[in-house]
């Protein structure tokens, strides 16, 4: 079973950056998805960035241009490197998985394993 494991997250100002982590147990080659999602307090799960086994990544428009995802398959590992951050990044992060490939995902949301999450504070 796929086990996720977040950190990286913090309190940071406006404009400033943060890097999550999202560390894999028990990866498995093939058809996997790998992304981030979010949700602020009282409000409703974001899907935020997503990247498949080929390395084809897709953003939030939210996001795009100021988050970046990326994956290293040696130490099985995801990041999501946030640049810009604003106070509506403001959210609790999760990192997810997924055994399909993200194209069939839907929404972009519907992983089946997730992280316990980390916090994200911008002010």
């Amino acid at each position: 079973q796929v086990q996720l494991v977040e950190s990286g997250g913090g309190s940071v100002q406006a404009g400033g950056s943060l890097r999550l982590y999202c560390s894999i147990s028990a990866y498995t080659s093939g058809s996997l998805c790998l992304g981030w999602v979010r949700q602020a307090a009282g409000g409703q799960r974001e899907w935020v960035s997503s990247i498949s086994i080929d390395g084809s990544t897709s953003y939030a428009d939210s996001v795009k241009g100021r988050f970046t995802v990326s994956e290293d398959k040696a130490t099985d590992t995801v990041y999501l490197q946030m640049d810009n951050l604003k106070p509506e990044d403001t959210a609790m992060y999760y990192c997810a998985a997924d055994l399909r490939w993200c194209w069939k995902l839907h929404p972009e949301s519907d992983f089946d394993y997730w992280g316990q999450g980390t916090q994200v504070t911008v002010s």
